[in-house]
Formats: C-alpha cells, sequence, structure tokens
C-alpha cells in the first residue's frame, strides 16, 4: 500500500511539476519541428521520398493487378492512375490537402 501511495503522490507531483513547464516546452518543440520541415534540404528529400514511394506503389499494383486480374477495385485503380500521373507532375503542384510540393 506505501508503494501505491508513493507512486500515485510521486505521479500527480510530476503531473503538476511538468504543466508547467510543459507548454513552454511544447512551443520550443513545435518551433524547431516547424524550422525543420522549412528547410530546403528537409522538403527536396520529402519530395524525392514521396517520388519514390509513388513510383513503387505503382510497381507493386501492376504486379499485383497482373497476379489478381480484374479483382482489383476500380476506385484503386482510379488512386493509382493519378499517383501515376503526379509522379511525373513536377514541383510546385498542391496535393490533395491544398500542400505544395516544392
Amino acid at each position: 500500500m506505501r508503494y501505491k501511495v508513493t507512486f500515485v503522490v510521486g505521479l500527480a507531483l510530476g503531473y503538476v511539476l511538468g504543466t508547467r513547464a510543459g507548454r513552454e516546452r511544447y512551443e520550443q518543440m513545435k518551433k524547431s519541428a516547424r524550422q525543420v520541415a522549412q528547410n530546403p534540404a528537409v522538403r527536396n528529400a520529402a519530395e524525392t521520398a514521396g517520388q519514390s514511394g509513388r513510383q513503387v506503389a505503382g510497381k507493386a499494383f501492376a504486379v499485383v493487378s497482373q497476379k489478381v486480374g480484374a479483382v482489383v477495385p476500380d476506385s484503386l485503380t482510379e488512386r493509382v492512375r493519378t499517383l501515376r500521373g503526379r509522379v511525373g507532375g513536377g514541383a510546385g503542384t498542391e496535393d490533395e490537402w491544398g500542400t505544395s510540393n516544392t
């Protein structure tokens, strides 16, 4: 019983102290994450990874569709076609979330 009470007191104390410093630390982490995301090298790496992922998905779709034939749903087929069209879309095009792929 003593250990349970000690644990609960420690948990409560940690919560109170954490909430006081927590918001400030959260704002620091948010600012750092924003700076990293706006770095041109990070943006280029993310765009390259996205293009590579779309290419791999297209190849995988082709292999799977050859094996399963007409069983692939039309919605999936249409989605892959739109992704394939976007691979060569170039920088500055917007995705379905309204963000730029630059």
